[in-house]
């Protein structure tokens, strides 16, 4: 499925929902690549390994699954990546525990790491960058007899809305949904509870985490997405990327190319509905 980025309503103009073009179609993937830009293929056949470093402890992006083998959403996609540079038989995938991951990306010891390092001002002086090749945008759940779809802003005039306390979303909320009355929580599942119970109106937070919660039987089918997704990097972030060493940006140029053919073949699609089977776009 394509997308395309707008901005729903004036208020909401530091905001970008993603729409779908065929709305409420399922499942809904994302698309962070433009079809038409045409990248340079890179050459790496002087490369003499591509090692991909990751960690074992972030479910569903990286984890030891029954039998012990490394697997997950980004092991997956190192794999894709190498095949789309012609360097599958250079390509390797090691785990490391997540505080060691830098040191043995300077030590030379791997030449990316795939573990979802945020890039950051701060971290683009350690590291260069490939494009996101996956954001998280903000979502509101409602009980699914109640759940809205865009326009959104006047429907949730005065509804009582949850958010986590001191959480970026908080803020967001607070920011660019101000007719809303904001109900704070400590906890997620302090969260999950009322709007179970029908205390709240609406939840406010992270659309991934939702969408596990919803998916799960903890929220028993109470409950579904509604509006949205919205991206808002300012408040959340801009996402997963490939980390390289900062004085190797072509390698993560070379990156961009293979997410943008995975993305433009359907690979990227297969391998997010196989491990998000709840879409939070």
């Amino acid at each position: 499925m394509r997308w395309i980025t707008v901005v729903l309503i004036s208020a909401l103009a530091g905001i970008l929902p993603f729409a779908s073009a065929t709305q409420g179609a399922e499942p809904q993937v994302p698309v962070l690549w433009d079809a038409k830009e045409r990248l340079p293929k890179p050459d790496l056949s002087a490369l003499p390994r591509l090692r991909f470093l990751t960690t074992t402890d972030f479910p569903p992006f990286n984890f030891l699954d029954g039998s012990g083998r490394l697997s997950g959403f980004h092991i997956d996609l190192a794999r894709a990546i190498c095949a789309e540079l012609g360097v599958v038989d250079k390509c390797q995938v090691q785990a490391l525990p997540w505080n060691e991951l830098e040191d043995a990306l300077q030590k030379g010891e791997g030449e990316a790491i795939i573990a979802g390092i945020a890039a950051t001002q701060e971290s683009r002086e350690k590291y260069a960058f490939s494009r996101s090749y996956m954001q998280f945008p903000a979502r509101f759940i409602m009980p699914k007899a109640k759940a809205f779809a865009e326009p959104i802003l006047d429907k949730l005039r005065s509804k009582r809305v949850g958010v986590v306390a001191g959480s970026a979303h908080e803020k967001m909320l607070r920011d660019y949904f101000a007719t809303v009355q904001v109900v704070t929580f400590d906890t997620p599942e302090g969260l999950y509870a009322e709007l179970k119970a029908g205390k709240i109106d609406a939840a406010f937070g992270d659309g991934m985490r939702f969408a596990f919660w919803l998916g799960g039987s903890d929220a028993a089918g109470c409950c579904r997405f509604a509006g949205g997704p919205y991206l808002a990097p300012e408040y959340l972030g801009s996402g997963m990327a490939i980390a390289t060493r900062a004085g190797d940006p072509a390698l993560a140029a070379a990156f961009d190319y293979a997410l943008q053919e995975i993305s433009i073949k359907g690979t990227f699609a297969e391998f997010y509905l196989r491990y998000f089977p709840v879409s939070f776009f």
